[in-house]
Parts: structure tokens; sequence; C-alpha cells
């Protein structure tokens, strides 16, 4: 081997400096998404499965603001733990009309205990162009239940990317 390759090669095993390591959160943007009934669909043999359906809502960030499509879901599973599985599959419809597919999955095990954080790690694609750095960047998510008036169920979710 080279000796230019091999000092290549042994860059990537050479440690890396903490400050260029720790993970930063900016702020991306945040939703109110509206939800339908469930709709059970029973046990199976990985545990108790539920669907939430998506049915609109809103969401806006610096640089970016619109309507959340509706037609997703929530996939949901019951573990033997009390916890929830969540894996969401939805649309956004941006104000200049991009419309990016995003598919967010987290746990959350507040049945088990009402203070817990409920965090996700939502995946975009986007069209190339503007909204780019969705479909490329790494980003975390907070979720919580809202109160919308009527009493229509929601969930506001606030999405950060990790620079």
């Amino acid at each position: 081997m080279r000796p230019i390759a091999l000092l290549a090669a042994l860059s990537l095993f050479a440690p890396v400096s903490a400050q260029a390591s720790e993970p930063l959160l900016e702020f991306a943007f945040e939703e109110t998404v509206t939800l339908d009934a469930d709709v059970p669909v029973g046990q199976t043999s990985l545990g108790t499965r539920n669907i939430v359906p998506i049915t609109g809502g809103t969401f806006e960030g610096p640089g970016i603001r619109g309507t959340i499509m509706g037609g997703g879901w929530d996939w949901q599973l019951r573990r033997a733990d009390g916890c929830l599985q969540i894996k969401a599959d939805y649309m956004l419809r941006t104000d200049d009309g991009a419309v990016i597919n995003v598919v967010n999955t987290g746990v959350s095990c507040r049945a088990k205990d009402p203070k817990a954080v409920v965090r996700t790690h939502p995946v975009f694609e986007a069209p190339q162009g503007k909204y780019d750095w969705l479909s490329q960047g790494c980003f975390i998510g907070t979720l919580d239940p809202v109160s919308l008036p009527g009493g229509k169920r929601a969930v506001r979710i606030r999405f950060f990317r990790v620079t």
C-alpha cells in the first residue's frame, strides 16, 4: 500500500475531537397535526396495532410554512412493555406549492409515565431545490398532544435540525 493511501485509511480511525462531534440543534419548524378517531386493528404477533388517521393541519418555521395534507396516518404498536411505537407517514404542502413527504418514527411511554418526553426521528423527502435541506439533514422532533377548539384531536410536533 502506498504511504499516502495508508495515511488516508488510518485517518478513518483517528479520534475526532469532542468539539467537532458534539451535535447542536437548530429549530426547523413546528406542526399542528389534526387527527381523526382511532381505527383499532387489534392484536398481532408484535403487539396491539392501531391506526390514527391524519386529517390536516398547519406548519411554520423560518423560511417554510404551509399545510398538512389529509390522508396520512400514524401506524401505532402498543408493545408488551406498555410503550407505544409510532410511525407516521404524511405529506406537507408548502405555501409555494412544494409537496414534502414526512416519515416520523418514535416511542412514547406516556402510558407508563404521563410526564415522559416523546422524541421522534423524522425523515423528509422533498423535491430538489429550495427544500433540499430537509432531505439532506438529520432531524429530531418533540411530540405533545394539544387541545383545539371544538374538541378536535391534534398533536404539536417541533422539528430540530441536528448540526
